[in-house]
């Protein structure tokens, strides 16, 4: 078996774009988390996953919730990505966004985004993977902001 400080230095050196997933709750209150483990399964139809954490704060909501958003963050959204990677209650208090067809929160001045319908979970050591069936997307011509070797990015070309 592979020491765990080994296996997330390996992971380490991945670099992956930084998201938020949005979503709603039974009584319509936003919640949102930072999520780095995003990714397109599908083409056709369109199918995205994101993998959560089952202890994490947002989990109990977005496991039961229809619809969720995965909000690509650009370059000048790291301060925006702390924050819904942190434990406040009131991650969403000041953060600009429109609520899309779905009615799930999409966050201002981001990169891009993918509306979802969860069309199925699957668990998988101590996370659960949450497809979503897209919705709706919109994208910007914007520099994403990435995560690389516990740190936040820029990409330069």
């Amino acid at each position: 078996m592979i020491d765990p400080d080994a296996f997330r230095a390996v992971l380490g050196r991945f670099a992956s774009g930084v998201t938020v997933v949005t979503t709603r709750d039974a009584q319509g209150r936003d919640h949102g988390m930072t999520v780095s483990a995003f990714c397109s399964l599908s083409l056709a139809p369109p199918l995205v996953l994101v993998c959560i954490d089952r202890v994490a704060s947002v989990y109990p909501v977005l496991a039961q919730a229809p619809y969720f958003a995965v909000n690509i963050l650009s370059s000048g959204q790291e301060a925006l990505s702390r924050r819904f990677a942190g434990q406040d209650p009131n991650r969403f208090e000041g953060v600009g966004f429109t609520r899309g067809q779905t009615g799930v929160a999409l966050i201002d001045d981001v990169l891009a985004y993918v509306e979802c319908r969860r069309v199925s979970e699957h668990e998988e050591g101590d996370h659960t993977i949450i497809v979503g069936g897209v919705e709706a997307a919109h994208a910007r011509s914007l520099a994403p902001l990435l995560y690389y070797r516990g740190g936040y990015a820029q990409l330069e070309r």
